[in-house]
């Protein structure tokens, strides 16, 4: 089952839509040679938003961007959903696209749970993991209680409808970080991320603190792969917007603390400390993010190609 006809009026920017079981889910792949790349966004973002590191990273190897079910250019499905139905999900898109295994997995945030949870359950289809800034299951039993109570009653309120006025000021605010981006993909990636990603942003995160974490905590011990966990330790606008000063402070040590402690779980685990905003780092440090998939394909014995949240 492949891809479907080009003519489909929604169809994404880059890339095409697969049908996987009863949906159809956008997948964008360039370059060749293994182990293939395969990027898994944070909540709130969709598989375009990394384009740039992707078309780097596909000087190197195949890389493959896609839209988890819900989100970006991928079919409607109910949020939140369960780490297992999200990683079920992605080992189908990636046979029925023909992607083989095993990969490198590049998760961000949320995605960076999903990733751990695919290892767990794929051990045999994974080669390495690179994880940006990932939600770790104990942050929010283990974070500051007035960081605590402001996600549980945030969760509790219905999403909002943003007036014309804020849909503009967002388009304004959010234009300049595309600037590299090619136009036929900059303006619709702009366009989604001002009505529909953030919305599905705040859905995927209602069950991450019990559900999600809990998936991980019953789940096996992490495959003996090459892992590399960088924590963004620098200034990011949501994260100030949301925290007090002496909250963020306290949710940065924990969370230092537990990607320390997540990379030293397996045998070549490095954790790597970014000067980086949580939502953008692989903007903000592209080199940074190559660089760590240069030292995942090397360390994983790669066949190179022949040229060459809020917490």
């Amino acid at each position: 089952m492949g891809s479907l006809a080009s003519e489909d009026r929604n169809a994404p920017p880059l890339g095409s839509r697969h049908q996987v079981r009863d949906r159809r889910l956008m997948l964008h792949r360039s370059g060749s040679g293994g182990p293939a790349v395969v990027f898994l966004a944070g909540a709130g973002q969709v598989g375009l938003d990394y384009l740039t590191v992707h078309d780097r990273v596909a000087e190197l190897t195949c890389s493959v961007l896609y839209d988890r079910g819900g989100t970006g250019w991928s079919d409607h499905v109910e949020l939140p959903r369960t780490a297992a139905d999200v990683t079920d999900e992605l080992r189908d898109l990636l046979r029925v696209a023909q992607i083989d295994a095993p990969y490198i997995l590049v998760g961000h945030s949320l995605g960076g749970a999903y990733a751990r949870h695919y290892a767990q359950r794929f051990p045999d289809d994974v080669a390495g993991l690179l994880l940006l800034d990932p939600f770790h299951e104990d942050l929010y039993e283990l974070g500051p209680q007035q960081a605590r109570d402001q996600l549980a009653q945030m969760h509790r309120q219905p999403i909002p409808e943003l007036t014309p006025e804020q849909e503009q000021q967002a388009r304004v605010q959010i234009a300049p970080m595309f600037d590299a981006w090619p136009e036929n993909v900059r303006q619709p990636l702009i366009d989604h991320h001002v009505t529909a990603a953030w919305k599905a942003g705040l859905l995927e995160d209602r069950n991450l603190y019990d559900q999600v974490a809990a998936e991980l905590r019953q789940g096996p011990e992490l495959p003996d792969v090459p892992l590399i966990v960088l924590t963004a330790l620098g200034h990011d606008d949501t994260q100030a917007h949301l925290w007090a000063d002496q909250t963020l402070r306290q949710i940065n040590d924990l969370k230092t603390k537990l990607h320390a402690r997540l990379a030293a779980s397996v045998p070549r685990g490095q954790h790597r400390l970014l000067d980086a905003g949580h939502g953008w780092l692989h903007q903000e440090h592209p080199d940074a993010v190559l660089q760590a998939v240069r030292d995942l394909l090397d360390a994983s014995g790669a066949r190179r190609r022949g040229t060459g949240g809020w917490w």
